[in-house]
């Protein structure tokens, strides 16, 4: 495997699949905090994007689904917007778009030329990388705006070192990466909390209190407006024939409308010529892996729910689109998830589970996770052959009942690209 030579003098250019395998192969996390460590290659690079407006997105659950929203709500304003999202499903352009479309490999190559061949001083996480080439990318296409999702956490996440952000976004808080975040949802507030800037406004979905607390208390001490929305502001929303299963998937698209509004009020826009953009971009939305249904005949259904809130939203939607149904789940989890409660959650709508394990150092193994479901009631089995069971779902092994395969999102990514395969395989 290639790796990353600091302040490497070689003029000989890496290729596409060069500059991915280094970057892919820096380490997940750094020794200095990402917001240092992401500053000072912007600094290095002159600021790229500096001076582009831009939205902030963080929160435990529903950062990818709000950014994927404002992109298409500010794109069918008339808007050029550059989004910066992670991790990728099943290619890695899908973190750094520009009005939806995916960075060209060819820029990928020559923009990661531009930065693996520089010496930085700092150690870089394939995280700091990817958010330099997004902000070189941005700059470059002339964006009106960017969307930002955060990696980790807010106050020592790499995009923090951006700027100050026009409007920002918190979703859904809860216990996730608790290692590093906290095992209070006080603390782990407090870290999302870190992206609110004085001057700036932040739409809020709704919190468990010790969460909402912490949020409010910050927003008054910077000096940042705020709006924590209330069950009134989904009304209108819930109007929408939205593409975007799942009822939780309402809060987000109220989310992202709110910091719409504030953004296009900023520039001039009344509240009736938004009305139609909001509506039409809402309800034409996608985003890959959150309650993706990959095939009607027979059902299957991928769903990137890796957490405990994750789990729930994916139940009660479960519960709310299919009332009285029971599912075949196949489940793939990383070992520091709190999957006896995700499991836990989902006992009573399932008739059965096959554990898969994830494609990382990190994963929970197969058997390890069938054996907690099997000693809980439920028939559980352990699958080595994922690819090969996944042929026989497609080939109607579960009949017409339904199949939902959901859990980390390497997971749901793989998932995606063996259906993919299998498809090309039949035709």
């Amino acid at each position: 495997m290639m790796q990353l030579k600091e302040g490497n003098n070689d003029q000989s250019a890496y290729c596409y699949e060069e500059v991915i395998n280094i970057i892919e192969s820096a380490r997940r996390f750094g020794n200095l905090p990402g917001v240092e460590v992401s500053g000072a290659m912007q600094r290095q690079l002159g600021y790229p994007a500096r001076n582009i407006p831009f939205v902030h997105v963080a929160g435990t659950n529903g950062k990818g689904s709000v950014c994927a929203f404002l992109t298409s709500i500010l794109k069918e304003a008339g808007l050029k917007v550059g989004t910066f999202t992670s991790p990728h499903l099943v290619d890695f352009e899908e973190r750094i778009t520009v009005n939806g479309e995916q960075i060209p490999k060819e820029m990928v190559a020559e923009l990661g030329n531009q930065i693996l061949k520089r010496d930085f001083q700092v150690k870089g996480t394939m995280f700091d990388y990817c958010l330099v080439m997004a902000l070189l990318y941005f700059e470059r296409e002339h964006c009106d705006i960017m969307v930002l999702e955060t990696g980790l956490g807010g106050r020592l996440d790499s995009t923090n070192s951006v700027g100050v952000p026009e409007v920002s976004v918190i979703t859904k808080i809860g216990f996730d990466h608790t290692a590093i975040l906290g095992n209070r949802l006080s603390e782990i507030a407090g870290e999302k909390a870190g992206i609110l800037k004085e001057g700036t406004y932040c739409v809020m979905e709704a919190q468990e209190p010790e969460a909402e607390h912490v949020l409010t208390e910050v927003a008054k001490r910077v000096g940042c407006a705020y709006k924590l929305l209330q069950p009134s502001d989904l009304e209108e929303v819930f109007t929408y024939d939205m593409r975007i299963l799942g009822v939780h998937q309402k809060e987000n698209a109220a989310a992202a409308m709110e910091a719409a509004r504030i953004l296009l009020g900023n520039r001039g826009w009344s509240e009736e010529k938004m009305k139609p953009v909001l509506k039409k971009a809402v309800e034409e939305t996608t985003w890959g892996g959150r309650m993706e249904l990959l095939s009607k005949e027979p059902f299957f259904m991928v769903d990137g729910a890796h957490n405990g809130h994750g789990v729930l939203a994916l139940r009660d939607s479960l519960k709310y689109l299919y009332p009285g149904e029971k599912f075949h789940f196949i489940m793939g989890v990383m070992a520091d998830k709190d999957y006896k409660e995700m499991v836990k959650e989902l006992l009573p709508l399932a008739y059965d589970f096959v554990t898969v394990s994830v494609d990382s150092d990190r994963a929970l193994p197969e058997e390890e996770l069938a054996d907690f479901i099997e000693s809980q009631g439920v028939p559980a089995r352990a699958e080595s052959h994922w690819e090969d069971f996944l042929c026989q779902v497609m080939d109607g092994y579960h009949g017409k009942e339904k199949t939902i395969a959901f859990g980390s999102l390497y997971f749901v990514g793989d998932t995606k690209r063996l259906f993919c395969r299998y498809k090309c395989k039949r035709k």
